[in-house]
């Protein structure tokens, strides 16, 4: 009997539904609910997390094109700075969350495309869903 957290046999969600999915996450996270019980802070906390996560399951789907992983890299590598912004201190207004998040990389950083986005034909490394996104349950 396979254990509760065995999640190897899980399928793949489909690319639309996926797109779909990390689409109502982003938005959710320009516009997060007034009325949720957690702060604006830790809604987009774990919002750009999940969003990282699932722009890194479409940077590797088997059925994306080439130029939609390359798209999906380039989104991954920036949500990636969003999700790290989203860890600073607490208190922020939203005025402060948005020039915080239109921070740009510093100059000595490599821009997404250019450090970890695979180029057209190279194989992309594979990763178990529950080894990249347990710690989101």
């Amino acid at each position: 009997m396979p254990g509760a957290d065995d999640t190897t046999d899980l399928p793949l969600p489909s690319l639309e539904t996926l797109v779909a999915g990390t689409l109502a996450l982003m938005t959710s996270w320009a516009d997060p609910a007034p009325d949720c019980r957690l702060s604006l802070d830790h809604q987009r906390s774990l919002l750009a997390r999940k969003v990282v996560s699932n722009l890194f399951f479409l940077q590797h789907h088997p059925h994306a094109s080439p130029a939609l992983r390359q798209v999906m890299c380039n989104a991954h590598g920036r949500w990636m700075t969003v999700a790290a912004s989203a860890h600073e201190p607490l208190g922020r207004s939203q005025g402060e969350y948005r020039s915080a998040s239109a921070r740009r990389l510093p100059d000595d950083a490599a821009p997404a495309n250019e450090s970890h986005c695979p180029q057209e034909g190279a194989s992309a490394p594979r990763a178990a869903p529950n080894a990249r996104t347990s710690h989101l349950h």
